[in-house]
């Protein structure tokens, strides 16, 4: 059966392990960090809920757009401020959920900053506690930006480590580029031309879909030569 195959295209059992353990450490010392703050008022969290799915992906899928720095930081604190501010505006707390959560999302894309973590901490912030609610919007940037900016930091950290690029940076050796760019038929423009025309989007940037669909043709050329 193909229902528990992973479906991430180039998972292994060892980057699986990799990421558990690094969510593992960045959770834990996430909230050791934040505990050292005066974050303690009323019920307020010394750490928001969103911080375990950030961690996903921070960790799991280091290469995802979503899991960049300024995607996690701008996009749950950008999305907290959305939520606060809907909780205050409307009274109703259904119609203030979906509100906080669709204008988390049109932001975030306006501001490039899609991380889908974002949509629960706007939720957060109009379902949360009393702490959180009379907090106001300083929720955004304590503890939810605090939050965001220590797991971030530990990410960076963790992946200098374990050997990944975090800050993702899609690039090949100049040998292996140039050979590419000559021998591959197909480039960005192209990508993009197919990108338009399909009705969903995809979790991978362009630079890196570019790169392994060269890679890609590379291959395909060197086993018919063969």
């Amino acid at each position: 059966m193909n229902l528990f195959k992973p479906l991430l295209a180039g998972a292994r059992p060892i980057d699986r392990m990799i990421a558990g353990l690094g969510a593992a450490i960045g959770i834990s010392l996430t909230i050791l960090v934040c505990s050292q703050l005066p974050l303690h008022a009323g019920d307020l969290p010394i750490i928001v809920a969103p911080l375990g799915a950030s961690a996903v992906l921070i960790f799991a899928v280091p290469a995802s757009p979503l899991a960049q720095p300024w995607s996690v930081v701008g996009g749950n604190i950008l999305s907290s401020l959305i939520g606060v501010a809907a909780y205050q505006l409307i009274p109703d707390m259904m119609v203030a959920a979906g509100m906080a959560v669709g204008l988390a999302i049109i932001l975030m894309s306006l501001l490039r900053c899609l991380h889908p973590p974002g949509g629960a901490a706007a939720l957060t912030a109009v379902i949360g506690s009393q702490g959180i609610h009379d907090a106001g919007y300083a929720f955004a940037f304590a503890p939810v930006g605090i939050n965001s900016i220590a797991l971030v930091s530990l990410g960076l950290f963790f992946h200098r480590l374990s050997g990944h690029s975090y800050p993702h940076q899609p690039v090949a050796p100049p040998v292996i580029a140039d050979k590419m760019r000559a021998e591959a038929g197909f480039h960005l423009e192209d990508i993009d031309k197919a990108l338009a025309e399909l009705p969903d989007n995809f979790d991978i940037s362009r630079a890196d879909l570019d790169l392994l669909l060269s890679r890609a043709e590379i291959h395909a050329q060197a086993r018919r030569a063969d």
